[in-house]
């Protein structure tokens, strides 16, 4: 099988994983938000249900870490590729397809 055809085989797998953690990261901060919503809705003081809290603290800085790391291995594969000879861009599914139509925001003083 061709370099290349390999790389983009390991690149779609990277750009999977990376959105996936991504993903996860959200989903925690998501929880987060509604177990302090629910915490309020039931009427509970700070104390209920701290250890939850402070257990998806954890997670989420672990998922922090997570990303951190798949950031390292992105750079260390890029230049893998490189070192192999591949010069072709390997494009992410965070990236817009060639082609494709973007809005572009501006931003401006008020007030």
């Amino acid at each position: 099988m061709e370099k290349v055809f390999v790389a983009q085989k390991v690149a779609n797998k990277l750009f999977a994983t990376e959105a996936a953690v991504d993903g996860a990261l959200a989903e925690a901060a998501e929880l987060m938000s509604v177990m302090l919503a629910a915490r309020k809705d039931v009427n509970t003081s700070l104390v209920f249900a701290d250890d939850a809290q402070a257990k998806l603290m954890d997670a989420m800085k672990a998922l922090s870490e997570a990303r951190t790391a798949m950031v390292g291995v992105h750079n260390e594969l890029n230049d893998a590729k490189l070192r192999l000879g591949i010069r072709t861009k390997m494009s992410g599914m965070d990236k817009p397809p060639s082609g494709a139509v973007t809005t572009e925001v501006t931003m401006r003083e008020v007030g």
